[in-house]
């Protein structure tokens, strides 16, 4: 069973950065693909950003592209997003994701295991 904490959610102003983290625990972390989701108020969870097993392809959404980077530390079973240049339409609730599969993917519905999430919050 994977377990999944994020945290590195907080508060900051537009154009600030914050850094996420998602430590994982249980089956072996290196060998499986993560991403990070987000989800405002009344509005659908979305993708952000993943990154592949082995071979480290990323996605990233097309709003986050050049602001935001997902990075892995496999020895440390971590994976990061660093966020750059925040906006307020950021603010939300996001979560990392951890997938039973090699390659990065866009879509919610091939991740297994979600964390609880941490709250992001982009003042203008």
């Amino acid at each position: 069973q994977v377990q999944l904490v994020e945290s590195g959610g907080g508060l900051v102003q537009a154009g600030g950065s914050l850094r996420l983290s998602c430590a994982a625990s249980g089956r072996t972390f290196g060998t499986y693909a993560m991403g990070w989701f987000r989800q405002a108020p009344g509005k659908e969870r979305e993708f952000v950003a993943s990154i592949g097993s082995t071979d480290g392809t990323r996605y990233y959404a097309d709003s986050e592209k050049g602001r935001f980077t997902i990075s892995r530390d496999n020895a440390k079973n971590t994976v990061y997003l660093q966020m750059n240049n925040l906006k307020p339409e950021d603010t939300a609730v996001y979560y990392c994701a951890w997938a039973l599969r090699l390659t990065a993917s866009r879509g919610s519905g091939d991740y297994d295991v979600w964390g609880q999430g941490t709250q992001v919050t982009v003042s203008s």
